[in-house]
């Protein structure tokens, strides 16, 4: 009987149970899917501490990459045997096999190992609507992007600077400062020991910004608002530090007539032609070479619970995943 990580109250990592579970055969619109690799994403901890509310008990996790074993009627686009990867609900990716609207999933290349696949896809999905859509980074802009080590950061740093801009990151360790250098970031800056703002306005010669990308939150929201240019964009796509207390939108206009927006990935990637543009753009430029997916971590799926407790400590680097 295949098993899966379930939990049904909220709290700390130790909430997440290691189950057997009963899997069903595909419904109309469904494919069933063996897992090969698991992504693990720092919105899987929003749903298990209930930051983000699921109904209980639940699934959990958003992206994986495996092996169609069966389709449900009506599905034509994919056959069993295909090599896929997804990114997006519904919860229940932290599992050995499991059943998902077939319309969610796109064709992995050959080229690409499962866990690549299971690495790269919300995160290096999330850099590209970021970088592509939310803000269209084009040769000559400067950006700031937190949490520069990390999955998303150090795809961003990659495919920012494939793009011809400036990158500016923070990152919490020496460590970090030279894992995000090597992968584009041209200003590394230590959180811990500058403060990040005067250190923007020091490195853009008191400029500011064109965009910051911003996943942490509650600690560096009022911050990267002080980072940018007149007219430049606040996007936070995150709350690591927790939510953003209200604000007066006044703000906004004193600082520079400003721009926030608060995207999501399942937006983007709402219509199927979206999801597989934002795909393929993706696995592209990690085709081209100009971006790398390193998995710099790897867990057993059952200790799930454990590989939470790294990530909330801030212990990971770049990409991580649960293999079954």
């Amino acid at each position: 009987m295949p098993h899966a990580i379930r939990f049904s109250r909220t709290g700390g990592p130790e909430v997440l149970q290691w189950e057997s579970v009963t899997i069903a055969p595909p419904g109309p619109g469904e494919a069933q899917v063996r897992h090969h690799a698991v992504g693990l994403n720092y919105i899987d901890t929003y749903h298990r501490s209930g930051l983000y509310p699921v109904p209980l008990p639940s699934g959990l996790g958003l992206e994986a990459a495996g092996v169609v074993e069966a389709v449900g009627e009506g599905v034509t686009e994919l056959a069993p045997g295909d090599r896929v990867a997804y990114a997006g609900g519904p919860l229940g990716a932290y599992s050995e096999l499991r059943n998902i609207p077939a319309d969610r999933l796109v064709r992995l290349p050959d080229a690409l190992s499962f866990e690549q696949g299971a690495a790269m896809m919300l995160q290096g999905m999330t850099a590209r609507y970021l970088l592509r859509r939310t803000y269209p980074v084009k040769a000559g802009d400067t950006l700031l992007i937190h949490a520069a080590a990390g999955g998303v950061g150090l795809i961003v740093c990659q495919w920012a600077k494939a793009l011809g801009a400036t990158v500016i990151g923070t990152v919490g360790s020496p460590e970090k400062a030279e894992l995000a250098r090597a992968h584009g970031c041209d200003h590394p800056i230590l959180y811990r020991e500058e403060n990040f703002t005067q250190r923007v306005r020091e490195i853009t010669g008191g400029a500011g910004v064109a965009v910051v990308y911003d996943s942490i939150g509650q600690d560096t929201f009022m911050g990267s608002l002080d980072c940018l240019r007149p007219l430049g964009m606040m996007v936070l796509f995150g709350a690591a530090s927790g939510p953003v207390p209200p604000f007066d939108l006044g703000l906004l206009a004193q600082k520079g007539s400003l721009f926030v927006t608060r995207p999501t990935l399942m937006t983007y990637t709402a219509k199927r032609a979206d999801l597989l543009e934002t795909a393929a753009d993706l696995f592209d430029v990690v085709a081209a070479g100009k971006v790398r997916i390193e998995v710099n971590q790897r867990y057993a799926l059952r200790d799930a619970a454990q590989a939470h407790r790294d990530l909330e400590a801030r212990r990971t680097t770049g990409s991580t995943v649960l293999l079954p």
